[in-house]
């Protein structure tokens, strides 16, 4: 059974940083994509980050919706079965409830999320 859990939301003042963790159980995920989602009140779920599955390279792939490219970073340990996001300065409107996610084959699996509030 693959479980995912996120760790490392809170409340942070505008430019500050926090470490989101998602620790995922069940399998291994190295050949996997994994990332990070968000959804704010009142707003639909939307992507945030993702990495390539690296089974069988070295290159680490990335991407980043515009909204958050060149604050946010994630990055992932295989042999923590683990994917982190790092948030940098953090703006309010980043405010959301941060979920994790894992492609296994063709299905996505999902973790509970994380809140991250950003106050002005």
């Amino acid at each position: 059974q693959i479980q995912l859990v996120e760790s490392g939301g809170g409340l942070v003042q505008a430019g500050g940083s926090l470490t989101l963790s998602c620790a995922a159980s069940g399998r291994t995920f190295s050949g996997s994509d994994m990332g990070w989602y968000r959804q704010a009140p009142g707003k639909e779920r939307e992507f945030v980050a993702v990495t390539r599955g690296t089974t069988g390279t070295s290159v680490f792939y990335a991407y980043y919706a515009d909204s958050v490219k060149g604050r946010f970073t994630i990055s992932r340990d295989n042999a923590k079965n683990t994917v982190y996001l790092q948030l940098n300065s953090l703006k309010p409107e980043d405010t959301a409830i941060y979920f994790c996610y894992v492609k296994v084959v063709s299905s996505d699996y999902w973790g509970q999320g994380t809140q991250v509030t950003v106050s002005s």
